[in-house]
Parts: C-alpha cells; sequence; structure tokens
C-alpha cells in the first residue's frame, strides 16, 4: 500500500510502498478515502528535520542525557551509530483520517467491516491507504458527510475541546488569537455556542475568512487592544482561546492585555509560556491548556487498550469529542468546505509537504490527501534491491517478526556479522518492516506473522515481539518444522508454556531462547573458576533496575506481563548457567510491602534454591540513580568470589589476592549467542540451553510473582 513517510534526518517526504497493517487485538483496519493535514504540526516535524544534528539536539535537549548514558556503556561510536540509524528511520505522518472499515479484530463488537469512519491519532491515522486505529480513537461518521468532510474530525475535537476548556457561556465575548485551521474552526464553534466573537491574526485573508466564519469582528495583534476594548464594551473578553503556533510569548500576552478582571485564558497552540504575572495578577486571571482533542490523549489505557471512560464521569472523551463535532458538521452548524483551499491524491502527497514546509507565498488552510478506494493494496512486498540475491543452500536464512528497538541495535547487526541470509521481515508497522527490511536486505516485507512463518526459504524464526505473542508465534513457528529463536521470555503463564513445550518436544526444529548472558566472557570465565568445586555457590545479583512508568507496555500483564517474567528470567537463567542445577524453590518479597499487581514488581528480593545446594539472591531495585551501572554480580564458593560489574569488567579473588580483567566495551553475549544459534541451524548442533532449563527458568517467574501474592516460599516444578 502507499503511505506517506518522513525523513528524520532530512525532513524528505516520500510515498512509500510498504505492506498493509495486519488487524490487532482492539483494533480495526480503515481503508482510506481521505485525510487531512495539519500544517502546523507536520510543518514543524519538515522543519527539525532540515536541522542540522546539532540544530536537533538543541530542539531535543531532553535526549542529551540518554545519548551520553548510552556513550558512557557502549562507547561513543556505537551511541551515534545509534543516533544515525534514529535519524534515518522513516516517520509516519498524520492523525486526522476517515474511510472505511475492512476489517475488525476478534475483540471488537461495535464495529464492522462497511462501517464509515473518522480516526484520529499520531503513529494510527496516518497519511495512508489502509491504517489500524484503536476501537476508542475510531467513530461513525453520519451519512450526510462526505469523508473529506469526516476527515476534519480530529483537528475539529481539538477545537472543540480548546472551547470546552474556556467554559463559554451564552452571549459572552470571546477572543480567538491565531486564526488557522483550528482557530477558524473555533471561530465556528463559539458562534455554534452562542458566543460573540472577536479575531486577531498576522494574515489578512484568515481575518476575512474568520469575519465569513461568523466573527463579528478581527484585526491584526497591533490594533487588538483598542478594538477588542471598544467591542466588549469596555468591559474586556469574558475568554480568549490562543490557537496560534508560534514559539514567540507574544500571544499570551496579548490574552491578558485585552482580558477582562477573573477572565480565562486557554492555550491551544504550541505557543510561548512566560505567563506576565503582573497583567494575570491584576487581572487574576485563570489560564488552563487544553490537551489536545480530549480527554484519553496520551494515556495507553484509553488509545491503545480501550479502556473508555466511564461517561457519567467524563462526559467529553477524545472520541466524544469527534462524535459531537461530527454532528455539528451533520447539523450544518460548522461549515470546513470554505477552509478546504487544497487537495492532493497520496501520490502527489510530497507536493502537499512541499507546500506547507517551503517558503513559498502561496496561501493555504486545510490542505486534503484523498485515496483511491478500489485499487490492490499489497500484503507482500518484494524488495527489489534483494530479488537477484542467491539462495544460499545450507546456510541460515532468517524470517524475522517484530523490528524494534533491541531487534535494530543487537540481534540483526549480529545476524549480519554471522552471515547469514534475510528471507522476510513483518511488524507490528509496516513502515518498520520496510526500512528495516531494506537495511539489512532482506527480500520481502510482509504484513504479519504468518507470511515469515510461511516463508519457503526461512529456516529459522527470529521472534522478537512484545512478550504477549511469544508463545503463540513460537509454537506456530515450530509447528511449521523451522527453528524458533525466541527473545525471552517464552510465556506469560503455565498454560501457554505448556503448549510451547509441547510443540518444542514434537518438532523437527529447535528451540533458541535469547538468555544472553550465559554466553558473555564473564559468565564463561565464571564457570571455569568453579569447575571443579565441591561445594553449592552462594550468589547476588543486584539489578539497578530503574522505573518504568505504569503506562508502559511491559507493564501491562497481557502485552508484556510484568517485569518479573520480562526481565529476571535473564538472571535466574544466568543462575541455573552457572550452578548446572535447576531451580527448587522461590521466595519473593516487594520493597513496598504486600505486592498486589505488576506495578508492584520494580523493586523486590528473590532468594532461590537450587537442585545442587546452590543459593542464589537477586536486588531487583528501581530507586537507584540512574549513573550506578546496572548490575554486579557477586559469586561465593571454594573459598573464592568473582565479581562481574556489568559486563565490562570482573574482578577475581582467591589466595589472598585479586585481578582485575576489564573489556573494551560491555559484553553480554549476545554476539556469542548468535554465533552458537546459526551453529544449531547450519550444523544440527544441539541446543544450547536443554527444554527442561528453559522451563524451569521461566516457571521459576511465575512462581516468584505467586510467591509476592502469597508471601510463602514457592516451590518449582518442572515437567519436560
Amino acid at each position: 500500500m502507499k503511505q506517506l513517510l518522513q525523513n528524520l534526518r532530512t525532513g524528505e517526504a516520500t510515498v512509500a510502498e510498504v505492506p498493509v497493517p495486519t488487524v490487532q487485538p482492539g483494533r480495526i483496519l480503515v481503508r482510506t478515502a481521505a485525510s487531512l493535514i495539519s500544517a502546523g504540526t507536520e510543518r514543524a516535524l519538515a522543519e527539525l528535520g532540515q536541522k542540522t544534528l546539532l540544530g536537533k539536539a538543541r530542539e531535543r535537549p531532553e535526549l542529551i542525557g540518554k545519548v551520553w548514558e548510552k556513550v558512557k556503556t557502549e562507547g561513543i561510536s556505537q551511541a551515534l551509530e545509534g543516533v544515525r540509524d534514529k535519524l534515518d528511520q522513516s516517520h509516519a505522518v498524520g492523525y486526522s483520517a476517515a474511510g472505511v472499515v475492512i476489517e475488525c479484530a476478534n475483540d471488537i463488537t461495535d464495529f464492522r467491516p462497511g462501517d464509515r469512519v473518522a480516526c484520529a491519532g499520531t503513529d494510527y491515522a496516518s497519511h495512508a491507504e489502509v491504517i489500524s486505529v484503536p476501537r476508542n480513537l475510531c467513530v461513525r461518521v453520519p451519512e450526510q458527510l462526505k469523508f473529506e468532510e469526516g476527515a476534519f474530525g480530529t483537528v475539529g475535537a481539538i477545537a472543540l475541546q480548546g472551547v470546552r476548556r474556556g467554559e463559554p457561556t451564552l452571549g459572552e465575548s470571546v477572543v480567538v488569537i491565531g486564526l488557522g485551521l483550528v482557530g477558524q474552526l473555533t471561530v465556528q464553534l463559539l458562534k455554534a455556542n452562542g458566543c460573540r466573537v472577536f479575531g486577531v491574526d498576522i494574515d489578512e485573508t484568515r481575518i476575512q475568512l474568520a469575519l465569513a466564519s461568523g466573527a463579528e469582528a478581527a484585526c491584526v495583534p497591533d490594533d487588538a487592544k483598542e478594538k477588542i476594548q471598544r467591542w466588549s464594551r469596555g468591559r474586556g473578553a469574558d475568554a480568549c482561546i490562543i490557537a496560534a503556533a508560534t514559539t514567540s510569548n507574544d500571544p499570551i500576552v496579548l490574552a491578558g492585555v485585552v482580558s477582562r478582571l477573573k477572565g480565562r485564558v486557554v492555550a491551544v497552540g504550541l505557543v510561548g509560556m512566560d505567563v506576565p504575572r503582573d497583567i494575570y495578577y491584576q487581572r487574576e486571571l485563570t489560564l488552563k491548556v487544553s490537551l489536545s482533542y480530549g480527554p484519553g490523549r496520551h494515556d495507553p489505557e484509553y488509545e491503545e487498550r480501550g479502556r473508555d471512560y466511564p461517561v457519567a464521569y467524563v462526559r467529553w472523551t477524545e472520541a466524544r469529542n469527534m462524535e459531537a463535532f461530527l454532528d455539528l458538521l451533520a447539523l450544518g452548524r460548522i461549515d470546513v468546505k470554505p477552509l478546504i483551499t487544497h487537495r492532493f491524491t497520496i501520490d502527489d502527497a510530497p507536493r502537499a509537504y512541499q507546500l506547507i514546509s517551503s517558503n513559498t507565498h502561496e496561501k493555504y488552510l486545510a490542505v486534503l490527501l484523498t485515496y483511491d478506494t478500489e485499487g490492490e493494496v499489497l500484503r507482500r512486498i518484494e524488495n527489489a534491491a534483494a530479488r537477484n540475491a542467491a539462495r544460499a543452500v545450507g546456510r541460515v536464512r532468517i524470517g524475522l517478526i517484530g523490528a524494534g528497538a533491541y531487534t535494530q541495535k543487537m540481534l540483526l547487526p549480529n545476524f549480519k556479522a554471522a552471515g547469514v541470509d534475510f528471507c522476510a521481515i513483518a511488524s507490528a508497522s509496516g513502515v518498520s518492516a520496510r526500512d528495516v527490511g531494506t537495511k539489512y536486505g532482506f527480500k520481502r516485507f510482509v504484513s504479519d506473522a504468518a507470511g515469515v512463518i510461511s516463508d519457503d526459504e526461512a529456516n529459522l524464526i527470529v521472534i522478537a515481539t512484545r512478550h504477549g505473542s511469544h508463545a503463540e508465534l513460537a509454537r506456530l513457528g515450530l509447528e511449521s518444522g523451522k527453528h524458533v529463536f525466541l527473545e525471552k521470555p517464552l510465556a506469560l503463564n503455565d498454560e501457554e508454556l505448556d503448549s510451547l513445550l509441547d510443540a518444542a518436544t514434537r518438532s523437527a526444529g529447535q528451540l533458541l531462547v535469547g538468555f544472553n548472558r550465559r554466553f558473555s566472557p564473564f559468565a564463561v570465565r565464571a564457570q571455569e573458576i568453579f569447575a571443579d568445586r565441591q561445594s553449592p555457590l552462594s550468589i547476588v545479583y543486584r539489578v539497578n533496575a530503574g522505573r518504568i512508568p505504569r503506562e508502559h507496555w511491559t507493564q501491562d500483564a497481557c502485552e508484556g506481563g510484568g517485569r518479573i517474567i520480562g526481565e529476571v528470567c535473564h538472571f535466574v537463567d544466568f543462575m541455573q548457567f552457572l550452578t548446572g542445577a535447576l531451580t527448587d524453590s522461590v521466595y519473593a518479597e516487594c520493597t513496598g510491602g504486600g505486592a498486589t499487581d505488576v506495578v508492584s514488581e520494580d523493586s523486590v528480593f528473590i532468594t532461590l534454591q537450587f537442585g545442587d545446594g546452590s543459593r542464589g539472591m537477586i536486588a531487583y531495585l528501581s530507586e537507584g540513580d540512574t549513573s550506578l551501572p546496572k548490575e554486579r554480580i557477586e559469586i561465593f564458593g571454594e573459598g573464592k568470589t568473582f565479581v562481574i560489574e556489568d559486563f565490562r569488567s570482573a574482578t577475581l579473588y582467591a589466595d589472598g589476592h585479586e585481578k582485575k580483567e576489564t573489556l573494551r566495551q560491555q559484553d553480554k553475549g549476545q554476539a556469542e549467542e548468535t554465533r552458537i544459534v546459526c551453529a544449531v541451524v547450519a550444523e544440527g548442533r544441539p541446543a544450547p540451553i536443554t527444554l527442561q532449563d528453559l522451563e524451569a527458568t521461566t516457571r521459576a517467574t511465575f512462581r516468584i510473582r505467586d510467591s509476592l501474592r502469597t508471601g510463602v516460599r514457592k516451590a518449582v516444578k518442572t515437567e519436560k
């Protein structure tokens, strides 16, 4: 399918062929008929892309600290390469569209194919022929409206939310500062609400359009103070809504100057917010900031997971604001047709971007993209650059599902260095499949996991998706007779694990899992040091984990499973590797007291008993400072101690002496793990971690969570 993409390094916009997105739980697929370019937001992205690397850093200073942390742990060359890779990624643009539903996830009951809908959301309602949109970001378009009008739903909701924040009452005098697209819609909404409206803008054309749309008066900023004073009968504005898009502080100052005593000011647009205290204090003004298109914005529970707010408590959510705006359009109370200045087909979309991002004198306001809704859209795209690559018999041939940050940073570079062939790639976003697939020479980009698993060439399926899909995808891969490399964890519960292990037992392929730390140089060294021991080991593993926000997908019970299942599994496997024994039992305590949910897993103390009598303690803590290295491991036994510092250095204490070893850079074993995985596939070697080991590690994480809830030690029982 065709999609408009923007390069973050250059700001250039291009139309590319990407796979059609697959329908995901809680989402619907929509065949787009029209989408609206948000000139302010999308122009800002284009301008950012055109800046130098230093200019981009100045625009996003909060990211400099993150880059510096990477420099300290990975070295400057790898950190800079990561920055360049990020900038080279294509960015899906657009967030306001309308079209026809073509497919619904199984858990969607209130939409069906054929429904006419308006869609919202950055990364969802993009400028693309087919979009995948969460349920709470879709509303029906009234039958009497055209799709071009429906495409205004999101931007209209932004204007409507700003009006709601201003709390206008019938007959009040309201000033709208900034008469761009949102400002023009704000004027019409206030007029429909029975208010007197005064518009302010630097552009005479927009002033005239506002007057034609219902504003009683309008002027340029220089004349605003005197004219608004007369227009408001000497009282000042009851409310001011700022819809301007500028870094200047002038709009916030002007709003204060023209407001009456105890007036209200609402900032809708991205404007300077250095509030002049004297002006706002002397008038005792109320200043509010409007949150985009309404309650629910930036809340993953609402936007991504479909948990609606009760109407009795939150009357106007994002979706209900969109519905209300479209209803006003259908009733003729709002008219968007005079605001449309340009239309482009999706093929000509780069011209639209040139219009909004260049310094031409051509006037524009609402810029629409239109789509052919009848033509074929592709779910499988052959990579022309890799089409003529010879098929290598007997080599490792990868089909990849999932193209996230870890995949791009660790898995793919290591597999490339190992000399594998790249066959098919699928990701939740067809955009990332295209970008990553092009960079690494994948022969084809496909829409879904089924297209990867069924690929005739692939003999190793690499799964690096969100945790909730791991067990099912790995099971399907094994049942196809192929080898499967699965990024941890294996499963989120015992039932999923049972099904996966059963498939692994019966499959001609082998199950390989990304417990990479056991392959690190210092893990191998530790095993050598204690190889001839006659007594149990004692292991202390401290993890400076840092906090992850509650709304992050890893904290979601269905998508991520929580931090113990998702990350602590690494440390359990490491201990099983060192002891050469399976976990017998576990006991866990939350540092904050009794644990009842996933979030309480942020800070825990865990003790483990192993089959050979060894003991382990994992301190998984989130309260520490980020400057402290993440992992420290102390191993005691046979009169010796071996200490590993974040897999960058290690010290052996033995016979009254200490000996320190330091690596040139951190090595957590990913490269060696990849080499061994490739040897398993290409040479028929046995898997480096047995199914029994994998089962024990995974069930141990389940029992750790059980121990947190119950406060008692839990036995870890394996069946394979």
